[in-house]
């Protein structure tokens, strides 16, 4: 079993600035076949956006993808882990804060995310979260 974040995260950060629209952050989703990208302006951490954010903070409003920014609906000022912290002070942060994802931050800088999948391959890996978390896209 796991100890440290580190072990347990997904290494490297996909980012937009905070100006890029809505669209062309869902294609880099799309693209990387990720739910969420990182705001990020000179590699400061300004919010997290997911594909959730865009559906009910924008789309479902009748907002134009094309006009809004990142920085408009995403989560700002997210919580976050470092690498050498314990996996059980990311589940503790995951569950007090009521989300499903952490971006990793070292000397100020992302170096990965956690998410609730990879908690749980690394905590309980015959759970079926766990199972779906390891499945492949499309599959």
């Amino acid at each position: 079993m796991a100890d440290f974040v580190r072990e347990v995260m997904t290494p490297g950060v996909v980012a937009v600035r905070p100006d890029a629209s809505l669209v062309e952050a869902a294609q880099l989703m799309r693209a990387q076949d990720i739910g969420d990208v990182l705001v990020t302006s000179d590699q400061n951490i300004i919010g997290v956006l997911t594909d959730r954010d865009i559906t009910l903070r924008a789309v479902a409003d009748g907002a134009d993808p094309l006009t809004v920014s990142a920085q408009a609906v995403c989560t700002p000022n997210p919580v976050v882990i470092g690498p050498d912290d314990a996996v059980s002070a990311a589940v503790h942060l995951m569950r007090d804060h009521a989300v499903r994802r952490l971006p990793v931050i070292e000397d100020g800088r992302p170096v990965g995310m956690v998410s609730l999948g990879d908690l749980a391959v690394a905590q309980d890996p015959g759970s079926a979260l766990a199972d779906i978390s390891r499945a492949e896209p499309g599959s």
